[in-house]
């Protein structure tokens, strides 16, 4: 069954839009806060598309996913408890529990805990959306959340874009070649890592 590979082939005629970096913008936004999907669906194809712009897509992206994450943070701290239902029926609930349990613990610690926490984020199967909710809703220290989310999420954006442009259409070819196993082996690792991580508890 082919998935990512006709995702991908839409991300390249989204990334050729005119108003493709306030698409990619407007979607860093929302995905801190709510939307599922990640930003990196269209600033690869953006990146392929014109290599000589990977530092300017991956600050338009930054910049925008601080800003949401900010947002999100705000919610969680103010308005958690009104939106419980919605994150309920959503199934995002026991996901924001065990991650609000798990900063509660780093930041009784210290600030430093929380902030390599956040920094770790985007090695983990964790949306960044349920770190911002869960930060505003233990209130991690401002300190700590804004460089954390900036060096966590700036590493994604900048390392992908990066490789992109070292590889150049070389790499776009590959990508192209190989997307729909490259999809699927992640989805493995993905599911593989939690069912490890169920066994260890």
């Amino acid at each position: 069954m082919k998935l990512f590979k006709p995702l991908y082939e839409k991300a390249l005629v989204w990334a050729a839009h005119p108003q493709a970096e306030r698409l990619l913008a407007g979607l860093s936004f929302v995905e801190a806060i709510i939307f599922p999907v990640m930003p990196e669906v269209m600033l690869a194809p953006m990146t392929l598309a014109r290599p000589r712009h990977w530092i300017r897509y991956a600050t338009i992206s930054l910049v925008f996913s601080l800003l949401g994450a900010l947002v999100g943070y705000v919610l969680g701290h103010y308005a958690f408890e009104a939106l419980r239902p919605v994150f309920e029926a959503l199934g995002w609930l026991p996901r924001i529990d065990e991650m609000v349990g798990k900063l509660r613990t780093e930041v009784a610690g210290s600030a430093w805990a929380a902030f390599v926490m956040l920094v770790l984020a985007g090695f983990i199967p964790v949306p960044l959306k349920i770190f911002t909710w869960a930060s505003g809703i233990v209130g991690v220290p401002m300190i700590a959340f804004i460089p954390g989310m900036i060096i966590g999420r700036g590493k994604r954006v900048y390392l992908l874009t990066g490789a992109i442009r070292l590889g150049g259409p070389k790499a776009e070819a590959l990508l192209h070649k190989y997307i729909e196993w490259l999809g699927w082996a992640i989805v493995a690792l993905i599911i593989g890592l939690v069912i490890w991580l169920q066994l260890r508890h």
